[in-house]
């Protein structure tokens, strides 16, 4: 049966629903430059027009993983499993936690990626440490889950290509917001990498890519539902991102941080989520952890947590005894009034440390690994006028004045603080 692109288009532009082998052929031919960006942007508009319903969600992501290989872990001594962040700011949460679920016996391949816009990347915060790097072989990559159980790096490029091609295609079509493109993005490139069980955090709020509750929770089921259709035992916790989370916001800033909850300390915010992503992490992976390695506080408190980063750092080239970069410039943003910080928004923040140089506008930019936001008042603190409520780090003063700009309306005071919303919002998943 011959197809074309167009053929393809005009049946999703009209709202019909694409069969899987209409869906099949033209990831296929995308991928193998058979069918032109111009003809799969315009097939992403119509589905972001006209949505898609489960099946062709699933034939879609189906596609995607087929474009490449899927790899295989079942050799790995221990069970697997994984975590995905839909991204906010200050969320460093995959430091600590990739790790500590290590240091309870379950073996953590995440794959990550880097930022764009307000939100960071994990890469680009662990690329602050010296030597670390994030590329590795295909044998490195199992070498270090086998001897370590953790490891935190870059996809290859064999790992759902057609995802790669499709994803820099809507960043520059005004497509990204479609979440079956979203959902089948993310699961692609998940389901690919072999991992048994996956958990998903998915924030909700300013900070957020998805803003409203009932968008956050629409995307979380139809991840679950894709996850556990390909076999993988898959649960997705909706997590407030209206202010940041813990008190940095830039790589190295927040590479401190992740130490800081590794050592047994750190913000409670982070703290908690971190815990909460671990026990979730353990029970997907089944009776295995269920044992007294299998308690992420104990993990925290006695090292092991610690110690298992010292050697993911490490097999990566990495030196986790260097010092962090830190900036040359640091300009300070004071209370103007008493009372108490009522309100700091996750998006300005997020600006801010992405024009002081923290984050790219571009996948091709370069950031600076000292760059971002201390956030020395959060949410809830009493401050007094006078007070420094932000620390803006950057290499190049040119950039104070853009970032000192995002901030403006971004925070307030006021002479009572309302009950502070919940961290977890809802759990979805069997």
């Amino acid at each position: 049966m011959s197809m074309s692109a167009v053929d393809v288009i005009r049946a999703k532009r009209d709202g019909h629903r694409l069969t899987r082998e209409q869906i099949s052929w033209v990831i296929g031919a995308y991928t193998r430059g058979e069918v032109a960006d111009e003809q799969m942007s315009a097939l992403a508009m119509a589905i972001l027009l006209n949505g898609m319903d489960p099946a062709e969600i699933a034939a879609w992501t189906a596609a995607m993983i087929a474009s490449g290989e899927r790899m295989d872990l079942s050799g790995l001594a221990r069970p697997t499993a994984d975590k995905h962040s839909t991204g906010g700011v200050g969320d460093k949460i995959t430091l600590p936690l990739t790790p500590l679920v290590a240091a309870c016996g379950v073996a953590v391949p995440q794959l990550s990626g880097r930022g764009l816009g307000h939100t960071g990347g994990t890469l680009d915060k662990l690329e602050a440490i010296p030597g670390w790097r994030a590329r590795l072989t295909h044998t490195e990559y199992l070498a270090q889950l086998h001897g370590v159980g953790a490891v935190i790096c870059a996809a290859g490029d064999d790992l759902a290509p057609a995802d790669r091609k499709l994803y820099a295609l809507r960043d520059v079509t005004g497509t990204v917001e479609s979440i079956p493109l979203i959902a089948s993005s993310i699961m692609s490139k998940k389901i690919a990498e072999g991992t048994a069980a996956l958990v998903l955090d998915v924030k909700v709020g300013s900070g957020a890519f998805m803003r409203s509750a009932d968008q956050a929770r629409e995307l979380a089921r139809t991840m679950v539902a894709l996850g556990e259709a390909h076999g993988v035992r898959t649960s997705a916790l909706l997590t407030g991102m209206d202010t940041p989370l813990g008190r940095t916001a830039g790589n190295a800033l927040e590479v401190a941080e992740s130490l800081e909850v590794l050592a047994g300390g750190g913000p409670a915010d982070v703290v908690e989520l971190t815990l909460a992503l671990a026990r979730e992490m353990l029970d997907a992976a089944g009776p295995f952890a269920a044992g007294p390695l299998g308690d992420p506080e104990k993990a925290l408190a006695d090292g092991r947590a610690m110690d298992t980063w010292r050697r993911m750092i490490a097999a990566q080239d990495g030196d986790p005894d260097a010092p962090l970069p830190t900036a040359r410039e640091v300009h300070q943003i004071t209370a103007t009034e008493s009372g108490y910080l009522t309100r700091l928004d996750a998006y300005a923040v997020g600006v801010a440390a992405w024009r002081l140089g923290a984050g790219r506008a571009r996948k091709e930019d370069a950031v600076s690994p000292s760059a971002g936001i201390v956030m020395r008042a959060k949410p809830g603190d009493r401050v007094t006028a006078g007070q420094v409520l932000l620390e803006l780090h950057t290499d190049d003063p040119d950039r104070l004045p853009g970032a000192v700009e995002a901030l403006e309306g971004g925070y307030e005071t006021g002479p009572s603080w309302p009950a502070e919303p919940p961290l977890i919002l809802e759990r979805i998943g069997e």
